[in-house]
């Protein structure tokens, strides 16, 4: 059975086919003004990479922020059902489920056997999402790769108190102007929003083993606040980024009848 799965980010759109469980194609596409277009984009793509065309495609299912705009689906889940079965299927001995994308944050509790025990959701403030990091690496006039690079140089700790992601920009300006070296302050920029995560994902508890997903989860700054504030390692998938994607084809192929 050939399934696809559609994840309607709010940056980026991304599809994951699977036949039987294996994947056989992913795509990933700018999220845009005409999200339902730019879904056509993707899933014409994974498509092509997959030499199928959308007939051969048994069931769809849709998840992410603009789930109900996606074309040809059959059912749409939620983002936090599609993270679990998603990294059930690559780590079962995942417990708690760390998923940062471009606007919000989420924090899950899965169970054994990977179904959703509690779940916690940040979407109030960007500060707490990625793109905070892109609007401070910006503000220092460095890519987001070396942003999150440098601040692996850092060994200072400065505290950043603001909790909204506007009045955090300002007391980055105010950094800058204090001619604080750029690695420092990307290392409070890291340190500040690995806070702001911890605390919403203890809201559920915080079990081992833990897996952060999200395209997040490429930089390598925030990854080692993570780390260091959670006091413990840290499962990141290989294509972090189409976790959400692969559970809403798997939640597909579940749903075959």
């Amino acid at each position: 059975m050939i399934t696809a799965g559609i994840d309607m980010g709010s940056k980026t759109i991304k599809v994951v086919i699977l036949k039987d469980g294996d994947v056989l194609a992913r795509s990933l596409v700018g999220s845009g003004f005409e999200t339902r277009e730019s879904a056509e984009e993707a899933l014409k793509d994974a498509l092509n990479k997959a030499g199928l065309t959308l007939k051969d495609i048994d069931r769809i299912v849709s998840t992410g922020a603009g789930r109900k705009e996606a074309p040809h689906i059959n059912d749409d889940i939620t983002e936090v059902g599609a993270g679990a079965r998603g990294i059930f299927f690559l780590y079962p001995s995942v417990r708690t489920l760390i998923d940062v994308g471009a606007e919000e944050g989420r924090g899950i509790k899965c169970s054994p056997a990977g179904k959703v025990l509690d779940f916690v959701v940040n979407e109030k403030c960007a500060a707490g999402a990625g793109s905070f990091t892109e609007s401070m690496a910006r503000a220092l006039e460095v890519s987001l790769e070396e942003f999150g690079k440098m601040s692996l140089t850092s060994d200072k700790k400065i505290p950043m108190n603001a909790q909204c992601a506007v009045f955090a920009e300002s007391e980055v300006v105010s950094l800058i102007h204090a001619k604080t070296p750029k690695a420092d302050i990307a290392k409070a920029v890291h340190d500040a929003i690995a806070s702001r995560v911890i605390s919403m994902v203890r809201r559920v508890g915080i079990d081992k083993d833990v897996a952060l997903i999200g395209g997040v989860a490429y930089n390598v700054g925030f990854v080692d606040s993570l780390k260091r504030g959670l006091e413990s390692d840290v499962i990141i998938p290989e294509n972090p980024e189409y976790v959400v994607a692969l559970g809403a084809a798997l939640a597909a192929l579940e749903n075959r009848n």
